[in-house]
């Protein structure tokens, strides 16, 4: 979503200036006092980490109040610093006011002038480093999200052009559907009886398919969010485009400047001077889904230093009874159908794969999904691993790397995602996970539909303490091996 983007880059932003403002503190008052700095602000009768700490909260909070960390349309290198400047001159101003209303004791003023220019100077390189390496990450494809425009009009060519001016968003323009035709079946009058359309017919530059072959488009293609820019001749089309985006788990957008009207539900919100209605079936809290990042983060991270030991014997063991590789690698697909390469411990035979086939047709599990009880490719140790689903820890890398996130959907090779349903493929509008709700609720069923059905709910019913939970009755059932 757009104002999860935005947000993600403005709290970024904001922690960025909080540790360069206690950075700064600590680093001007060390260059005013010397090594004892700390004994220098107690025998002023104050404590210099909470003077830091105040000193950086005062200085995001000014910054916030002053839109620093809004989008901007265009951004422009002297506006900002001019902007950064004017905030370190209120800044300075109140700190002086401050000392002035309660009587403070005597506080080094060329401290405090050293401590404002350094911040306004520390806020303008970090700024300006910070959109360097993001551009450089968009340059070269990292975290991009892709989006399809429905619609090859003005405002489609507008909307576009709208998200070229925030490089920083990651939001990148995949192409465009065709407007409806004569091919396209119109959802409330027949073929017939809707006018022709010639230039939908014309193909033009970046046109990838027509309105008719959206459903093919999404599940061949990563697309992230679609965005619905018709003309007001085509507004009965709105509502099925979105109908089918949601069963698919892509987020919808529809600028409402175009004189389309906004469907029942989502919420509308603004970007770049226009009016947004976003429709979304994922989770959609902004700050809850950084804290669940974070929380992949520090909990891999634990998780990888923890378990090294283990890692360590089970790799050994693996190579000592059952030869190289100790992991095993295979592609798998991600979010909106973005391949990434799974790490496991091997538990199967080295010519497994190659010997596919002969099982395809023996799956245990009814649907999409491939799982023999009795599989031949694997190992006697294989087994005792997967039992236990050790063979899954290597996976913590996956959670370190972003392709996938210790609670949410397994994530399945792409010959069985090729199977799915339209309803399934909702499983892919989020990160895939070590565990999830069927792994701790129903790891033994053998329909795929049943399992599918607890993955969109725990997308429907997401949130941190659902996800602690999970991860709680992970456990267990592993050490009871189920």
């Amino acid at each position: 979503m757009i104002r999860r983007h935005a947000m993600a880059l403005r709290i970024s932003l904001a922690i960025i200036d909080f540790v360069m403002g206690i950075a700064v503190f600590v680093a001007v008052s060390v260059a005013r006092y010397g090594p004892a700095w700390v004994a220098a602000w107690v025998a002023a009768a104050m404590n210099p980490w909470v003077l830091a700490l105040v000193y950086a909260v005062n200085w995001v909070v000014i910054l916030w109040l002053l839109g620093l960390y809004r989008l901007r349309a265009r951004w422009a290198w002297r506006s900002e610093v001019i902007d950064l400047l004017r905030a370190a001159l209120i800044v300075a101003i109140l700190t002086f006011a401050t000392l002035f209303a309660v009587k403070l004791p005597e506080v080094s003023r060329l401290l405090l002038v050293g401590l404002f220019v350094a911040q306004a100077a520390v806020a303008v390189a970090s700024r300006g480093l910070l959109r360097l390496l993001l551009r450089r990450a968009r340059e070269h494809g990292r975290s991009l999200r892709f989006v399809l425009i429905v619609g090859h009009g003005v405002s489609a060519l507008d909307y576009a052009r709208r998200l070229e001016r925030h490089p920083y968003l990651g939001l990148r323009v995949t192409g465009y559907l065709a407007d409806p035709g004569p091919s396209d079946p119109h959802p409330e009058a027949p073929t017939a009886e809707r006018s022709p359309n010639p230039e939908a017919e014309a193909p033009l530059p970046g046109t990838i398919a027509r309105l008719s072959e959206i459903e093919t488009v999404l599940r061949s293609m990563v697309i992230d969010e679609v965005a619905i820019c018709l003309s007001p001749e085509d507004a009965a089309f709105v509502e099925p485009v979105t109908h089918v985006c949601e069963e698919l788990g892509v987020i919808v957008r529809i600028p409402l400047y175009a004189g389309v009207g906004a469907v029942p539900g989502g919420r509308v919100e603004e970007f770049d001077g226009i009016r947004i209605q976003t429709v979304s079936r994922g989770p959609d809290r902004t700050l809850g889904l950084i804290a669940k990042r974070l929380i992949d983060i520090a909990g891999a991270s634990v998780a990888l230093v923890i378990l090294s030991p283990i890692l360590i014997v089970v790799a050994l063991f693996v190579i000592v009874r059952d030869g190289r590789p100790a992991v095993f690698s295979q592609i798998r697909v991600g979010v909106h159908g973005r391949p990434f390469t799974i790490y496991k411990f091997r538990t199967m035979y080295r010519d497994a794969e190659e010997r596919y086939e002969e099982v395809a047709s023996l799956s245990s599990t009814k649907g999409a999904a491939f799982k023999m009880t009795d599989d031949p490719r694997i190992t006697a140790w294989g087994a005792v691993l997967r039992r236990t689903s050790i063979d899954e820890l290597p996976q913590f890398i996956n959670v370190l790397r972003g392709d996938m996130s210790i609670v949410g959907p397994r994530p399945a090779p792409p010959r069985e995602v090729e199977g799915y349903d339209v309803w399934h493929r909702r499983r892919l509008s989020v990160k895939p996970g070590i565990t999830g709700l069927w792994q701790v609720e129903a790891r033994l069923d053998e329909d795929f539909d049943n399992r599918a059905r607890l993955d969109l709910d725990y997308i429907d019913r997401w949130s941190l303490w659902l996800d602690i939970k999970i991860m709680l009755r992970t456990v267990p059932a592993m050490l009871q091996g189920r």
